[in-house]
């Protein structure tokens, strides 16, 4: 039989050539809780717990997955977001904490004013920016768009399980004439350019949806372009908060200029890249 030292160690073993060590005993924790239901503390004072059969095949098909670079929130089906627990799947973006950045932009300048805020998300993807907001705006009325009806499907379920209540609608960010009324618009848009893929891990660039990742080289500020006019175009002019790609945060801010966004605010990451930016 096979213990649960043993088990980490050929995990270990097999997986390292892969991915750094830190992330193999991260990955190894994760599976641990979600296919054997033991916790950190769990996995330190329970070496000798021998496995049952169907335990280990279970973490067999997990490890060849991961050998195979699959992301390991794919192989488990939901994704950390927030404090939140989301499901995810192949039709929508692993939420990135970059993204919980974003969030904690608009919640810092409106949890304090207890305001019925409107808010419209640009591509929704998971749902993880409209759930988290509405988790923690619980006044706010919240729409949420995406070309995907897949990506909305999960979307609406996630937003079931985490107790919110979020209008989802499925369309075309690029072919939209209008925004409903609203106070904030929110995105995480494409932006990757097709020629940064050689950046990009396999583990992403084989298994994450294309769609809501990549932009064609000649322009790669297509969404933001829209977002912005169609920002600019509202009656009441909303605040607008987007993620954006780092190497093209000073054309990006132009851009908005150009559609007469007199405030700009550029922000980096936890990583000190230039990732967010808010105008009105």
């Amino acid at each position: 039989m096979t213990d649960l030292k043993q088990l980490k160690t050929d995990f270990v073993e097999e997986l390292l050539p892969v991915y750094d060590k830190a992330e193999v005993l991260t990955m190894f924790s994760w599976l641990a809780e979600d296919l054997l239901g033991l916790r950190t503390h769990d996995l330190l004072l329970n070496t000798k717990m021998e496995l049952k059969e169907s335990q280990l095949l279970k973490f067999e098909e997990a490890k060849s997955r991961l050998k195979a670079q699959e992301p390991i929130q794919y192989i488990l089906g939901y994704a950390e977001f927030f404090g939140l627990k989301l499901k995810v799947n192949s039709k929508v973006l692993i939420p990135r904490p970059e993204t919980e950045e974003l969030v904690q932009w608009i919640l810092e300048d409106h949890l304090s004013k207890d305001l019925q805020l409107s808010i419209i998300d640009l591509g929704t993807g998971s749902g993880c920016i409209p759930i988290a907001l509405a988790r923690h705006l619980p006044q706010a009325k919240i729409k949420a768009l995406d070309i995907s009806e897949e990506a909305l499907s999960l979307a609406a379920s996630n937003s079931e399980e985490n107790g919110t209540q979020i209008e989802f609608i499925q369309a075309n960010v690029l072919e939209l004439e209008t925004l409903p009324e609203v106070d904030i618009v929110v995105s995480n848009p494409p932006y990757v350019k097709f020629d940064e893929q050689q950046q990009m891990k396999d583990n992403v660039l084989k298994n994450e949806p294309h769609l809501a990742l990549f932009v064609q080289n000649e322009d790669p500020l297509i969404f933001y372009r829209k977002i912005a006019e169609l920002a600019s175009s509202a009656v009441k002019k909303p605040l607008v908060y987007v993620e954006i790609n780092q190497y093209l945060a000073q054309e990006t801010e132009d851009l908005f200029k150009r559609f007469g966004f007199e405030h700009i605010e550029i922000r980096k990451d936890f990583r000190g890249n230039e990732r967010m930016l808010k105008a009105y």
